[in-house]
Order: structure tokens, then C-alpha cells, then sequence
């Protein structure tokens, strides 16, 4: 199953600069960085990124990480939660940006 990380230009540039990310606001402010399966990325861009411009998505190898949660989440849905940095060597494909 495929994991994603929506994220913004500056977000992206960050990562890319610094070789980690520590997060957005909402993955801050949770504890965690929030993920989403390829089932559930429509609605997260839909629900918390609608109409924003320069977003990029990169598919990210976590799976087998101890620091990835599946959790409760939107409808009772498990959402991943990764409960570290999320490092640039963990992209593994990128669209946008």
C-alpha cells in the first residue's frame, strides 16, 4: 500500500534543503506527521488543501518503520501517523512541484 505526504512548495523546499521536516502546523501542533494511503488522498486535498496552488505529493517508504501508526482517524478510517522527522531519504516519488 502506498503512503503519501502532501506538502506545500515552501514545505517541500524545506525537506529538500534541510534533508528532514519536521512538519506543517497541524503535524506540529498533533504530535505527528499526517499521512494518507492513495484511498485517501483525494479526500484529504479535498478536505484540508482545497484550492491551494503548488501543493506536492511524494510517496513515501514507511511501512515498515516502528515510528508509523495507524490510528482512528476521518470516519474511522486508519490514517498513518509518523511519529518522527520525516527525512528525505523516505521520498521515493514526487509529483508536483
Amino acid at each position: 500500500m502506498a503512503i503519501f505526504k502532501i506538502l506545500r512548495a515552501a514545505e517541500w523546499g524545506s525537506l529538500q534543503a534541510e534533508g528532514s521536516f519536521a512538519g506543517s502546523a497541524d503535524d506540529l501542533r498533533d504530535g505527528f506527521i499526517h499521512l494518507s494511503t492513495d484511498a485517501q488522498l483525494p479526500g484529504t486535498l479535498a478536505r484540508h488543501f482545497a484550492g491551494e496552488a503548488g501543493l506536492v505529493v511524494v510517496r513515501v517508504a514507511v511501512e515498515a518503520d516502528p515510528m508509523l501508526r495507524w490510528e482512528e482517524s476521518r470516519g474511522g478510517a486508519l490514517f498513518p501517523h509518523l511519529y518522527r522527522a520525516l527525512l528525505r531519504g523516505d521520498v521515493v516519488e514526487v509529483a508536483g512541484g
